[in-house]
């Protein structure tokens, strides 16, 4: 299964991302760090898995996926990826999906 989100917006703070992102009719945080944790997903919705998925972000011209394990619920979207975080680092207004993507 994939569930597409657009990103409302990502705003950076000292190590890591937050923001807003609108899957269907509702709007979630999501915030986006390093590996500090793992490579972890967590999603305000429970997933038919429990195994690891793919999370990729794009826009126009730019793109960045990782895969990471999917660890249940939580109030926010939370992404812990050091390679998407550092991607994002470097084109940060240039992101408008997320997906995430049952293996």
């Amino acid at each position: 299964m994939k569930y597409v989100f657009q990103i409302q917006y990502l705003n950076i703070r000292e190590s890591y991302f937050n923001g807003k992102v609108r899957f269907e009719k509702d709007e979630f945080t999501i915030n986006i760090q390093d590996e500090r944790r793992g490579k972890v997903l967590r999603l305000p919705f429970l997933l038919d898995t429990q195994k690891r998925v793919l999370v990729r972000c794009s826009g126009p011209g730019v793109s960045v996926e990782d895969f990471v394990e999917y660890r249940g619920e939580s109030e926010w979207v939370e992404i812990d990826s050091t390679p998407i975080t550092f991607y994002i680092a470097d084109h940060q207004d240039q992101f408008d999906t997320l997906e995430i993507i049952e293996l």
